[in-house]
Order: C-alpha cells, then sequence, then structure tokens
C-alpha cells in the first residue's frame, strides 16, 4: 500500500530536482526553504555504504562528537556503582543504577534516548539485550557507551556526540542537527559525520564505501548531496 504524504509534502517535492545532486549549503538552504510542521523538525542524514550487511565483518557502529551539536536534549541511563554512579550523576545523568535499573528496564521501563555502562556492570545489561538491541539502546564498547569513563561520556553524549549503526539495508542513518541551525552549522556537521564514516572503512569492503548521501527534514522530502 502506498502511504499517502500530506500537501505540504508533496508541495515540497515540487521544489526538489530528484536527479540533482546538491551542493550541501545550497540543498541546505534548499530544505530550509521548504514548507514547514508547526514543529521543529531535525534535519537528518542517510549515507548508503558499499559494504555486504549480511557480512558482521563489514558492519559499522560508532559514534562521533558534532562540532555544532544536535539541539536535542538526551535522556541517559547509566549502568553504574559508588564513585561512578556519583561521577554520572555529577555529569548530568538523568538515571543511574545496577542491576536495580536493569530490574526496571525488564519489567518495562524505557523513558530514555540512550545507556552508558561501566564494564563490570554487563553482567546486569548483557541480560537486556534482547530489550535494548531492537531499540537501539544496547551499551557498546565500538560506540563508546561501555567505558570506565563513564562520566566523560555523559558529557560527550549532552553535548552532542552522536551514536550510529549500520541498518540491514547498509545504510547509516542520524540527526545532525535542527533545522533552526544556519545552513553553516548544519555544514560542518554534516562533513563532520561523513569524514568519521570515511575513517571506519571496513578492509573487506570493496569499491566504493561512500555511496549516496542524502539529507532531509525529519517530515519532508530528501536530495542528494555531492560531497566530493
Amino acid at each position: 500500500m502506498t502511504k499517502k504524504r500530506s500537501r505540504r509534502y508533496r508541495k515540497a517535492l515540487e521544489q526538489l530536482d530528484s536527479n540533482a545532486k546538491y551542493d550541501p549549503i545550497a540543498g541546505l538552504k534548499l530544505l530550509q526553504s521548504l514548507p514547514k510542521p508547526k514543529f521543529e523538525e531535525s534535519v537528518e542524514v542517510a549515507v548508503s555504504l558499499g559494504i555486504n550487511p549480511k557480512k558482521t565483518d563489514q558492519l559499522v557502529r560508532g559514534s562521533v562528537s558534532l562540532p555544532n551539536g544536535t539541539g536535542k536534549s538526551v535522556r541517559i541511563a547509566v549502568f553504574a556503582e559508588g564513585d561512578k554512579a556519583k561521577e554520572a550523576e555529577e555529569a548530568g545523568a538523568d538515571l543511574v543504577g545496577a542491576k536495580d535499573l536493569a530490574d526496571k528496564i525488564a519489567g518495562g521501563y524505557m523513558d530514555f534516548d540512550m545507556t552508558i555502562a561501566a564494564p563490570d556492570m554487563m553482567k546486569y545489561v548483557g541480560k537486556l539485550g534482547k530489550i535494548l538491541g531492537p531499540q537501539g539502546k544496547m551499551p557498546s564498547p565500538k560506540a563508546g557507551t561501555v567505558t570506565p569513563n563513564v562520566g566523560a561520556a555523559v558529557k560527550e553524549f549532552k553535548a552532542g556526540k552522536i551514536e550510529f549503526r549500520t541498518d540491514s539495508g547498509a545504510n547509516v542513518h542520524a540527526a545532525i542537527g535542527k533545522r533552526s541551525f544556519s545552513a553553516e552549522d548544519l555544514g560542518e556537521n554534516l562533513i563532520a559525520f561523513v569524514d568519521h564514516l570515511r575513517a571506519l572503512k571496513p578492509a573487506q569492503a570493496k569499491g566504493d564505501f561512500i555511496r549516496k548521501v542524502s539529507i532531509s527534514t525529519s517530515m519532508g522530502p530528501g536530495l542528494v548531496v555531492d560531497l566530493d
């Protein structure tokens, strides 16, 4: 069944050239000029990668600090005890605990955007894989969310560090800021994100790694940008 698009979406789509590759700043300014909804949208990037998503050694996952942040408030749950729990609380964590936090999540509590865990807490967190994994909230050493430095990690993610991972179609999606940001600030975030992705090319991936980069607002159509 074809998804019915809103009148605003269709009107925005008419102003885009589906066959064009836009300069990043020009493309961002064009997106910002399109009809907008009544709420503040994010600007999102989707990157198509030259990998085989069925091969675990080609999957890409990580985190990157965007130079201009995301403009989004992030609720962080931290698994830690003792001094590390205190460190996380002082850094601004929204929820801190150990087995008690794991039990709370196992019982259905999910009012947070991401998790960070001290390494010794994985004995509790590991049992939550089937709950946190499908929602992209499972902490990982590759993403910098399993770390002995929980306080520093909380500060970084509160300041605009983001996590990302490839999906089943070999794409990576991320929010790179708010529509109200300047096109220049969004452009810096976009370049920082894609440059970081380039550095993560798996040795097993052959040919072009960054195949296509598209940008869009949360509720709007996308356009392709040329970063070469």
